[in-house]
Parts: C-alpha cells; structure tokens; sequence
C-alpha cells in the first residue's frame, strides 16, 4: 500500500545502499600518470652522466696514478693547512668586522652610517686581488706606522715592514673583503626579523644589548647562515689569491710542483679540485645541521636528516617492491 503524499519514511523501512560499485572501484588499481618527457630527460642525463664518467676513467690525459702519488704529498698537506688556517682566521675576523659595519649601518648615527656604507661600497669595488697586492706593498708607502694625537706627536710606532709577514697580508686582505659582504648578510638578517619581536623587547623593559643577543641576532641567523655560508665558500675558494702574495696554500703549493715537474700539471689540478671539492663539501654539511638547529620553532617538523632521507627511501623501496610481488 503507497504512503500518502506528504509522509516521511524512516530509515529502517528504506532499502539498504548497495556497495558493489565502491568495493568494484577499490578492487581496481591506481595507474600512475604516464610522463614520457621526464623519462627521456632522465635518460639522456644518465647517458651523459656516464659519458662523463667513462672518460674520467679511461682517459689517459688525466694520469691518475700521478694524482694518488700528490694527493696526501706532505708539499700538498703542508699547503692545504696554510688554507685552512687563513680560511678560518678570515671567517672569524670578516663575521665580526661584518656584524659591526652592519650595526653601524643600521646605527641612528649619520657618521657611522656614512662611515658603514662608504667602507662596504669601496671594498665590494675593488677586486680582491688589488687589494691583496696593495697591502703585500703596503710598506713602500708607509714603511712607519704609528699611533698618536692627529697632527702631534705619536704614542707609539712599530716598523710595517717586520709585523706584516704574507700571513698576515693574506689574512688581513680576505678578512677586510669579507667584511663588506658579510655586513650586507648580517644587515639583511638583522632586517628580516619581525619588528614586533623589537617592540615586544622593548616593552619588557630589555637593554638594547640583551635585546640585540638573545632575541633579535638568534631569529637574524635563520637568514644569515644560507648566505653567509655561501660567502664562506667562495672564501675558501679566494684563498688560492694568497698565491700571489708569496703564501704557499693548497693552490700555491699545487703550482710550485708544477713548475717544477711540468708534466703533472693535469694531475695536481685535479688534486687542487678534489680538495677543495672536500673542503666546500664538509662546510656544507655544517650548514645544514646549523639551519636544522636554528629551524627549531620556526617550522613544524625539523627537516630529515640525510641518513633519515636514505632509511625513508629504502623503505618506500621495499614497500613498493612487496607490493609490486603482491600483484
């Protein structure tokens, strides 16, 4: 017998919902997008890759037996020390000098600022190798250097000539460059802090120095370390200019033997490359445990480690492999 127009019908009395179209459609598998484009530019890149590999290997020219023989030389040892030492005196003293540029920058003094922008401009103009050189010369236009009342008589003086050996030249040189590019880091780091963590310090009645050192400096360094890393790097790299100032690196060192020993200049190149192959490497790797750690609280989860990265994609590859059997 019909309802009459107008009357509900409950639930219990309405037929049952078949599921055989949603148990069909999860029976079915998911087929993946075809791309054809992304295989064949994989393809050529391993082709190429291996290419290049092939004649690394095979080519004669290159003498590998010649580069395991000056790989771990003590003339290439003694070189690379030298490099690490005015690579890390540099680092520190260009860091330092950057942070007090960038604060005078950033100083409601007109003359610091002046004095900040007019030092930054010159240093990033002039080519590092000048300056390297001017100072290596230094002591044919100042062969006295003193301190004392300008226009009186001086305190004490000191003869340029004994105090600035090429390590110091060298040192001197690349820290007084990295100075001006690390102030541009640091200044937009500084900047890139929220301005309301300023004005929540300032509320809580904070010196300007505990402000600076706990609050605004660890939130500036999320944004300085990518960049200044990559200034580090190409530090590491303007070292080899120390050659020119008579300082014995890893590529002084490199282009002393092969002067001498003219036919195994291919081969202590690709020692020099390797080097500092290894050296930018293990900075790098720096890098990202140091953004890891200052990426605490600025993001949700912290980003995986690469021994992490390996272990997920082993197991995302044997899970697809057991699935893969299964069918």
């Amino acid at each position: 017998m019909s309802e009459p127009p107008g009357t509900a019908v409950s639930l219990a009395e309405a037929p049952p919902p078949t599921d055989t179209p949603s148990k069909a459609l999860t029976a079915q598998r998911v087929q993946p997008l075809r791309r054809p484009g992304r295989w064949i530019v994989t393809l050529v890149v391993l082709v190429l890759i291996a290419q290049f590999v092939h004649g690394l290997v095979t080519n004669p020219f290159y003498q590998w037996d010649r580069f395991g023989y000056w790989f771990l030389r003590p003339t290439i040892l003694d070189g690379l020390v030298i490099t690490l030492e005015v690579a890390a005196l540099s680092a520190v003293l260009g860091l330092l000098g950057g942070i007090l540029l960038a604060l005078a920058r950033l100083s409601k003094s007109p003359v610091l600022r002046a004095a900040s922008w007019t030092y930054v401009w010159a240093l990033r103009s002039i080519p590092l190798i000048v300056v390297l050189i001017f100072l290596y010369n230094f002591s044919a236009l100042y062969q006295t250097l003193s301190i004392g009342a300008p226009f009186g008589p001086a305190f004490f003086s000191f003869d340029e000539s004994k105090l600035a050996t090429d390590m110091v030249v060298a040192v001197v040189g690349l820290s007084l460059n990295e100075a001006a590019y690390a102030a541009e880091v640091v200044r937009g780091g500084i900047l890139s802090v929220d301005q309301g963590q300023h004005e929540a310090a300032s509320a809580l009645g904070l010196p300007k120095g505990y402000q600076f050192r706990r609050i605004v400096f660890p939130q500036a360094l999320r944004s300085i370390t990518p960049n200044y890393v990559n200034q580090l790097i190409g530090l590491i790299k303007s070292t080899s200019l120390v050659f020119y100032v008579s300082l014995l690196d890893l590529f002084g060192s490199a282009q002393t033997m092969g002067s001498t020993y003219p036919g195994d200049i291919v081969p202590l190149l690709l020692v020099v490359t390797v080097w500092y192959l290894i050296l930018t490497s293990v900075v790098s790797v720096i890098q990202f445990y140091v953004e890891r750690h200052y990426a605490r609280g600025a993001t949700r989860s912290l980003p995986p480690t690469p021994i992490q990265k390996l272990r997920d994609g082993v197991t995302d590859l044997r899970a697809r492999i057991r699935r893969e059997t299964a069918v």
